[in-house]
Protein backbone atom coordinates (compact mmCIF):
# COMPACT_ATOMS: atom_id res chain seq x y z
CA UNK A 1 0.00 0.00 0.00
CA UNK A 2 1.18 3.33 -0.71
CA UNK A 3 1.85 5.33 2.26
CA UNK A 4 0.00 8.53 0.33
CA UNK A 5 -3.35 6.32 0.19
CA UNK A 6 -3.51 4.22 3.74
CA UNK A 7 -5.81 5.68 5.54
CA UNK A 8 -8.79 5.56 2.05
CA UNK A 9 -9.90 2.33 3.00
CA UNK A 10 -10.82 3.45 5.77
CA UNK A 11 -12.52 6.39 4.61
CA UNK A 12 -14.30 3.90 1.88
CA UNK A 13 -15.74 1.53 4.92
CA UNK A 14 -16.79 4.42 6.69
CA UNK A 15 -18.90 6.37 4.08
CA UNK A 16 -19.80 3.33 1.92
CA UNK A 17 -20.28 0.05 4.33
CA UNK A 18 -23.68 1.10 5.29
CA UNK A 19 -25.14 0.99 1.48
CA UNK A 20 -26.68 -2.28 -0.24
CA UNK A 21 -24.19 -4.13 -2.68
CA UNK A 22 -26.13 -7.19 -3.96
CA UNK A 23 -24.74 -10.28 -4.60
CA UNK A 24 -25.12 -11.54 -8.12
CA UNK A 25 -24.76 -8.24 -10.05
CA UNK A 26 -22.44 -6.69 -12.00
CA UNK A 27 -20.51 -3.36 -11.07
CA UNK A 28 -19.25 -0.93 -13.48
CA UNK A 29 -16.27 0.66 -11.89
CA UNK A 30 -14.94 4.14 -12.98
CA UNK A 31 -10.86 4.62 -12.64
CA UNK A 32 -8.72 7.18 -12.45
CA UNK A 33 -7.45 8.69 -15.81
CA UNK A 34 -4.02 9.81 -14.56
CA UNK A 35 -4.09 10.73 -10.98
CA UNK A 36 -4.64 7.74 -8.71
CA UNK A 37 -6.29 9.56 -6.16
CA UNK A 38 -9.58 10.39 -8.66
CA UNK A 39 -10.61 6.86 -7.38
CA UNK A 40 -14.00 7.03 -5.92
CA UNK A 41 -14.76 5.92 -1.72
CA UNK A 42 -17.30 3.58 -2.98
CA UNK A 43 -15.38 2.46 -6.50
CA UNK A 44 -12.89 1.57 -3.16
CA UNK A 45 -15.11 -0.28 -1.24
CA UNK A 46 -17.12 -2.43 -4.07
CA UNK A 47 -13.45 -3.05 -5.36
CA UNK A 48 -12.45 -5.04 -2.12
CA UNK A 49 -15.94 -6.70 -1.54
CA UNK A 50 -15.83 -7.85 -5.43
CA UNK A 51 -15.20 -11.85 -6.09
CA UNK A 52 -14.21 -10.93 -9.76
CA UNK A 53 -12.55 -8.11 -10.86
CA UNK A 54 -12.59 -8.11 -14.86
CA UNK A 55 -9.94 -5.83 -16.13
CA UNK A 56 -9.49 -4.38 -19.44
CA UNK A 57 -5.65 -5.15 -18.59
CA UNK A 58 -5.34 -6.80 -14.93
CA UNK A 59 -1.47 -5.67 -14.68
CA UNK A 60 -2.63 -2.15 -14.92
CA UNK A 61 -5.30 -2.55 -12.57
CA UNK A 62 -3.64 -4.78 -10.16
CA UNK A 63 -0.86 -1.49 -9.87
CA UNK A 64 -4.02 0.79 -9.13
CA UNK A 65 -5.33 -2.16 -5.90
CA UNK A 66 -2.03 -2.40 -5.00
CA UNK A 67 -1.76 1.41 -4.68
CA UNK A 68 -4.45 1.38 -1.68
CA UNK A 69 -3.94 -1.98 -0.36
CA UNK A 70 -6.78 -3.95 -1.80
CA UNK A 71 -4.93 -7.70 -2.27
CA UNK A 72 -7.15 -10.21 -4.36
CA UNK A 73 -5.91 -13.85 -5.65
CA UNK A 74 -5.35 -14.95 -8.83
CA UNK A 75 -8.18 -16.61 -9.35
CA UNK A 76 -10.82 -13.11 -8.80
CA UNK A 77 -8.61 -11.54 -11.84
CA UNK A 78 -9.76 -11.70 -15.43
CA UNK A 79 -8.71 -10.01 -18.42
CA UNK A 80 -11.72 -8.77 -20.39
CA UNK A 81 -10.84 -6.23 -23.44
CA UNK A 82 -11.94 -5.57 -26.98
CA UNK A 83 -10.59 -8.65 -28.73
CA UNK A 84 -12.38 -11.03 -25.79
CA UNK A 85 -15.33 -9.21 -25.02
CA UNK A 86 -17.62 -11.43 -25.84
CA UNK A 87 -15.68 -14.51 -25.01
CA UNK A 88 -15.07 -13.54 -21.34
CA UNK A 89 -18.71 -12.20 -21.06
CA UNK A 90 -19.58 -15.73 -20.59
CA UNK A 91 -17.36 -16.24 -17.68
CA UNK A 92 -18.64 -13.21 -15.93
CA UNK A 93 -22.34 -14.52 -16.55
CA UNK A 94 -21.35 -18.01 -15.01
CA UNK A 95 -19.69 -16.29 -11.84
CA UNK A 96 -22.45 -13.75 -11.20
CA UNK A 97 -24.87 -16.83 -11.64
CA UNK A 98 -23.11 -18.59 -8.60
CA UNK A 99 -24.52 -15.28 -6.95
CA UNK A 100 -21.08 -13.49 -6.66
CA UNK A 101 -20.45 -9.62 -6.97
CA UNK A 102 -18.24 -9.19 -10.26
CA UNK A 103 -16.93 -5.46 -10.56
CA UNK A 104 -15.49 -4.57 -14.36
CA UNK A 105 -12.94 -1.70 -14.85
CA UNK A 106 -10.89 -0.76 -17.84
CA UNK A 107 -7.76 1.19 -18.01
CA UNK A 108 -8.96 4.74 -17.13
CA UNK A 109 -11.96 6.52 -16.97
CA UNK A 110 -15.20 4.92 -17.15
CA UNK A 111 -16.05 2.18 -18.84
CA UNK A 112 -18.16 0.97 -21.68
CA UNK A 113 -18.36 4.89 -23.28
CA UNK A 114 -14.84 4.85 -25.43
CA UNK A 115 -13.24 2.08 -23.60
CA UNK A 116 -14.40 -1.90 -23.77
CA UNK A 117 -17.02 -2.91 -21.77
CA UNK A 118 -20.24 -2.22 -23.57
CA UNK A 119 -21.02 -5.87 -25.17
CA UNK A 120 -20.29 -7.10 -21.33
CA UNK A 121 -22.98 -4.87 -19.93
CA UNK A 122 -25.42 -6.00 -22.88
CA UNK A 123 -24.50 -9.96 -22.37
CA UNK A 124 -25.78 -8.96 -18.25
CA UNK A 125 -28.63 -7.13 -19.10
CA UNK A 126 -30.07 -9.99 -21.61
CA UNK A 127 -29.43 -12.49 -19.12
CA UNK A 128 -31.30 -10.68 -16.62
CA UNK A 129 -28.64 -9.25 -14.13
CA UNK A 130 -28.20 -5.86 -12.24
CA UNK A 131 -26.15 -3.50 -13.73
CA UNK A 132 -25.10 -0.96 -11.00
CA UNK A 133 -22.64 2.08 -12.08
CA UNK A 134 -19.86 3.50 -10.04
CA UNK A 135 -19.16 7.00 -11.49
CA UNK A 136 -16.01 8.29 -11.34
CA UNK A 137 -13.18 10.23 -13.37
CA UNK A 138 -13.79 10.88 -17.47
CA UNK A 139 -11.77 12.51 -20.09
CA UNK A 140 -15.53 13.74 -21.51
CA UNK A 141 -16.76 15.47 -18.86
CA UNK A 142 -13.17 16.95 -17.73
CA UNK A 143 -12.23 18.08 -20.82
CA UNK A 144 -15.87 19.89 -21.13
CA UNK A 145 -15.74 21.41 -17.76
CA UNK A 146 -12.73 23.40 -18.53
CA UNK A 147 -13.46 24.12 -22.28
CA UNK A 148 -16.14 27.25 -21.70
CA UNK A 149 -17.61 25.62 -24.55
CA UNK A 150 -20.84 27.83 -24.88
CA UNK A 151 -23.77 27.86 -27.19
CA UNK A 152 -24.90 30.55 -28.17
CA UNK A 153 -28.23 31.54 -27.39
CA UNK A 154 -31.63 29.81 -28.90
CA UNK A 155 -28.89 27.34 -30.45
CA UNK A 156 -28.21 23.82 -30.08
CA UNK A 157 -27.96 22.92 -26.54
CA UNK A 158 -25.73 19.91 -24.77
CA UNK A 159 -22.64 18.27 -26.80
CA UNK A 160 -21.76 15.26 -29.05
CA UNK A 161 -19.43 12.63 -27.68
CA UNK A 162 -17.67 11.52 -31.17
CA UNK A 163 -14.81 9.94 -29.56
CA UNK A 164 -12.16 8.45 -31.94
CA UNK A 165 -12.63 9.53 -35.73
CA UNK A 166 -11.60 6.41 -37.98
CA UNK A 167 -8.23 5.26 -39.77
CA UNK A 168 -9.60 5.09 -42.90
CA UNK A 169 -8.90 8.03 -45.06
CA UNK A 170 -12.30 8.08 -46.79
CA UNK A 171 -14.16 7.28 -43.56
CA UNK A 172 -12.31 9.53 -41.65
CA UNK A 173 -12.72 12.66 -44.26
CA UNK A 174 -16.61 11.72 -44.01
CA UNK A 175 -16.19 12.13 -40.74
CA UNK A 176 -14.88 15.47 -40.65
CA UNK A 177 -16.86 16.82 -43.14
CA UNK A 178 -20.10 15.68 -41.18
CA UNK A 179 -18.54 17.41 -37.86
CA UNK A 180 -17.90 20.73 -39.75
CA UNK A 181 -21.73 21.12 -39.76
CA UNK A 182 -22.31 20.15 -36.36
CA UNK A 183 -24.01 22.39 -34.48
CA UNK A 184 -22.95 21.43 -30.80
CA UNK A 185 -20.08 20.95 -28.77
CA UNK A 186 -18.08 17.55 -29.90
CA UNK A 187 -15.62 15.95 -28.11
CA UNK A 188 -12.82 13.69 -30.13
CA UNK A 189 -10.08 11.85 -28.48
CA UNK A 190 -6.68 11.09 -30.10
CA UNK A 191 -3.89 9.22 -29.46
CA UNK A 192 -0.04 10.74 -29.40
CA UNK A 193 0.84 8.88 -33.06
CA UNK A 194 -2.49 10.84 -34.66
CA UNK A 195 -2.84 14.15 -32.81
CA UNK A 196 -0.35 15.49 -35.25
CA UNK A 197 -2.61 14.55 -38.05
CA UNK A 198 -5.73 15.61 -36.61
CA UNK A 199 -4.46 19.13 -35.67
CA UNK A 200 -3.75 19.50 -39.15
CA UNK A 201 -7.05 18.41 -40.25
CA UNK A 202 -8.58 20.45 -38.14
CA UNK A 203 -7.08 23.67 -39.80
CA UNK A 204 -10.60 22.94 -41.95
CA UNK A 205 -12.26 24.08 -39.24
CA UNK A 206 -10.73 27.73 -39.57
CA UNK A 207 -11.53 30.36 -36.58
CA UNK A 208 -14.04 27.93 -34.61
CA UNK A 209 -12.68 27.22 -31.58
CA UNK A 210 -11.16 24.38 -30.27
CA UNK A 211 -9.91 23.13 -26.89
CA UNK A 212 -7.02 20.62 -26.67
CA UNK A 213 -6.70 18.90 -23.26
CA UNK A 214 -3.29 16.98 -23.17
CA UNK A 215 -2.56 14.76 -20.01
CA UNK A 216 -5.50 15.07 -18.09
CA UNK A 217 -5.29 15.17 -14.47
CA UNK A 218 -1.27 14.00 -14.70
CA UNK A 219 1.72 15.69 -14.22
CA UNK A 220 2.29 17.75 -17.08
CA UNK A 221 -1.51 18.41 -17.71
CA UNK A 222 -1.84 21.06 -20.31
CA UNK A 223 -5.29 22.74 -21.57
CA UNK A 224 -5.14 25.53 -24.32
CA UNK A 225 -8.07 27.18 -26.50
CA UNK A 226 -7.60 28.75 -29.92
CA UNK A 227 -8.71 28.61 -33.38
CA UNK A 228 -8.87 25.49 -34.75
CA UNK A 229 -6.38 26.41 -37.44
CA UNK A 230 -3.89 27.09 -35.23
CA UNK A 231 -3.87 23.75 -33.52
CA UNK A 232 -0.60 22.43 -35.17
CA UNK A 233 1.32 25.36 -34.84
CA UNK A 234 0.36 25.38 -31.01
CA UNK A 235 1.70 21.50 -31.37
CA UNK A 236 4.80 22.46 -33.01
CA UNK A 237 5.79 24.63 -30.81
CA UNK A 238 6.66 22.43 -28.20
CA UNK A 239 8.20 18.96 -28.89
CA UNK A 240 6.90 16.98 -25.80
CA UNK A 241 2.84 18.48 -26.62
CA UNK A 242 2.95 15.25 -29.11
CA UNK A 243 3.19 13.36 -26.09
CA UNK A 244 0.14 11.82 -24.06
CA UNK A 245 -3.53 11.29 -24.89
CA UNK A 246 -5.69 14.04 -25.74
CA UNK A 247 -8.98 14.71 -25.58
CA UNK A 248 -10.39 17.40 -28.01
CA UNK A 249 -13.43 19.85 -27.28
CA UNK A 250 -14.75 21.44 -31.08
CA UNK A 251 -16.93 24.28 -29.89
CA UNK A 252 -20.59 25.37 -30.71
CA UNK A 253 -20.70 26.88 -34.30
CA UNK A 254 -20.85 30.35 -33.90
CA UNK A 255 -24.73 31.84 -34.26
CA UNK A 256 -24.57 32.55 -37.67
CA UNK A 257 -23.52 30.09 -40.14
CA UNK A 258 -20.43 30.62 -42.59
CA UNK A 259 -21.64 32.38 -45.54
CA UNK A 260 -20.54 29.95 -48.56
CA UNK A 261 -17.17 31.39 -49.29
CA UNK A 262 -16.34 30.46 -46.49
CA UNK A 263 -17.84 27.09 -46.09
CA UNK A 264 -16.29 26.41 -49.26
CA UNK A 265 -13.50 27.03 -48.56
CA UNK A 266 -13.31 24.99 -45.46
CA UNK A 267 -14.48 21.94 -47.63
CA UNK A 268 -11.90 22.59 -49.96
CA UNK A 269 -9.11 22.35 -47.33
CA UNK A 270 -10.41 18.60 -46.57
CA UNK A 271 -10.45 17.65 -49.94
CA UNK A 272 -7.73 19.00 -51.62
CA UNK A 273 -5.00 17.30 -50.13
CA UNK A 274 -7.10 14.38 -51.80
CA UNK A 275 -8.79 14.71 -55.12
CA UNK A 276 -7.64 16.99 -58.11
CA UNK A 277 -9.01 20.15 -58.13
CA UNK A 278 -11.92 19.74 -60.58
CA UNK A 279 -13.11 16.94 -58.51
CA UNK A 280 -12.95 18.74 -55.08
CA UNK A 281 -14.67 21.63 -56.25
CA UNK A 282 -17.50 19.44 -57.72
CA UNK A 283 -17.74 18.07 -54.40
CA UNK A 284 -17.49 21.48 -52.38
CA UNK A 285 -19.91 22.85 -54.63
CA UNK A 286 -22.31 20.36 -53.81
CA UNK A 287 -22.15 20.30 -50.12
CA UNK A 288 -21.88 24.02 -49.50
CA UNK A 289 -24.31 25.58 -52.30
CA UNK A 290 -21.08 27.64 -53.60
CA UNK A 291 -20.46 28.66 -56.87
CA UNK A 292 -17.94 26.53 -58.79
CA UNK A 293 -16.39 29.54 -60.32
CA UNK A 294 -15.32 31.13 -57.29
CA UNK A 295 -14.79 27.60 -55.42
CA UNK A 296 -12.22 26.86 -58.48
CA UNK A 297 -10.56 30.22 -57.52
CA UNK A 298 -10.14 29.80 -54.00
CA UNK A 299 -8.72 25.78 -55.17
CA UNK A 300 -6.15 27.46 -57.58
CA UNK A 301 -5.23 29.35 -54.47
CA UNK A 302 -5.02 26.77 -51.73
CA UNK A 303 -2.59 24.98 -54.17
CA UNK A 304 -0.55 27.82 -54.61
CA UNK A 305 -0.14 28.12 -50.66
CA UNK A 306 0.23 24.25 -50.67
CA UNK A 307 3.26 24.77 -52.44
CA UNK A 308 5.27 27.38 -51.24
Amino acid sequence: MSASYASALTAARDAAATQDYPKGALYIVATPIGNLADITLRALHVLGLADLLACEDTRHSQQLLRAYGIDKRSDQWLALHQHNELQAAQTVLARLAQGQRVAYMSDAGTPAVSDPGARLVAAAQAAGVRCIPLPGASSVTASLSVAGAVAPADEAQGFVFFGFLPTRAGERKAALQQLMHEPRAVVLLEAPHRIAQLAGELAAFGARPVTLARELTKQFEEVATLPARDCRDWLDAEPQRSRGEFAIVLHPLPSHAPEPDQAGEQALRLLLPELPVKSAVRIAASLTGASRNALYQQALALRGQAED
